[in-house]
C-alpha cells in the first residue's frame, strides 16, 4: 500500500519509534520540521538517485529550518563511499545493519515470492511485485518534458573509462527539458559506482528488496507528508519532480539572473 498525503486540518502523529528515534537525535526533535528519508540498500537504484535529488535542494530546506535525515541499510565505509559519491552530507546519513526500522513503520519488504532476495529482486526488476517500475524505466530511455534536464551542455558525465558531454543531449533533444537517454544515463553511471564497490555498498544481500518511504514532518511531530514506495524506482509519487511534495514548504527558487 502506498501513502502520498498533504497537510490536512488534522494531521496525524508520526509513528511513535519515529518519534522517539528523531527525539534522541540533537536538532531533530519536536519544534521544528524534519524531513526524514529511508533508504533501502546503499547500492539500491532508488538510494542513489534520491539522494542525488535531494542534494540541490539541502540549502532551500535549510533557509526554512526543516532539519534532514537519511536512514539507509548499510554500514560506515558505505556510508563514506555514498556520501563522496552523492555529495549528500555525512552528518545527515544515518546507516542501520538491518530493516527493523524499516519494517516497525510498515514500509514495503518487497516482494517474497521466491526463496531468497536475488530471484525476488530480478522478478521486481521485472515489474513483477515492483508497480510502476518498467515505465519508470523506460521514461529514463524516451525522455520527459515535464521534468527538468539533468545535464549542462558544459557537463562531462564519467562511467567508468567513457565520458559523455552533455551537449550531446542538447544535440539529441533539445534543452530544458529531460532529454531522451539522459536520466537512463545517470542511472548507469550510479550502477557502474555501485558494481564497482559492491560489498562496500552492499554489506549483506538480505535486504536487496527492501523499499523505502518518507515523511515530512511537523513541529508537533504530525504528518505533513508522507509516501511509502511500492517498488523500484518509486521513492516519489511524481518521479518526474520527486521533491515536488517540499514545494509548499520551501522558499521560492530565486530566478537565475
Amino acid at each position: 500500500m502506498t501513502s502520498d498525503h498533504p497537510a490536512s486540518t488534522l494531521q496525524e502523529l508520526a509513528p511513535e519509534v519515529l518519534r522517539a528515534h528523531l527525539a534522541s537525535l540533537s536538532g531533530l526533535g519536536p519544534g521544528r520540521r524534519r524531513l526524514v528519508v529511508l533508504l533501502g540498500q546503499l547500492g539500491d537504484f532508488d538510494s542513489l538517485e534520491y539522494a542525488q535529488a535531494l542534494v540541490p535542494a539541502l540549502p532551500r530546506l535549510a533557509a526554512a529550518d526543516i532539519g534532514v535525515l537519511a536512514i539507509a541499510i548499510g554500514d560506515q565505509a558505505g556510508r563514506e563511499r555514498f556520501c563522496g559519491f552523492t555529495g549528500f552530507p555525512v552528518g545527515r546519513l544515518e546507516v542501520r545493519p538491518d530493516a527493523e526500522l524499516h519494517r516497525s513503520l510498515g514500509l514495503y519488504p518487497g516482494l517474497e515470492l521466491l526463496p531468497g532476495p536475488w530471484p525476488n529482486l530480478l522478478l521486481m526488476c521485472a515489474g513483477i511485485g515492483s508497480p510502476g517500475t518498467l515505465a519508470e524505466v523506460l521514461r529514463g530511455y524516451t525522455g520527459d518534458r515535464r521534468a527538468p534536464q539533468r545535464f549542462a551542455a558544459g557537463d562531462t558525465v564519467a562511467i567508468g573509462g567513457l565520458q559523455i558531454q552533455g551537449a550531446l543531449f542538447e544535440r539529441a533533444g533539445g534543452s530544458g527539458f529531460l532529454r531522451p537517454f539522459e536520466l537512463a544515463t545517470l542511472r548507469l553511471r550510479n550502477m557502474v559506482e555501485v558494481l564497482g564497490h559492491w560489498r562496500t555498498y552492499v554489506p549483506t544481500d538480505h535486504h536487496l528488496t527492501q523499499r523505502g518511504g518518507t515523511f515530512l514532518l511537523d513541529a508537533d511531530d504530525r504528518i505533513l507528508h508522507h509516501h511509502r514506495d511500492r517498488g523500484i524506482l518509486g521513492f516519489s509519487a511524481t518521479m518526474a519532480r520527486p521533491l515536488s511534495f517540499l514545494d509548499p514548504h520551501l522558499p521560492p527558487l530565486t530566478p537565475s539572473p
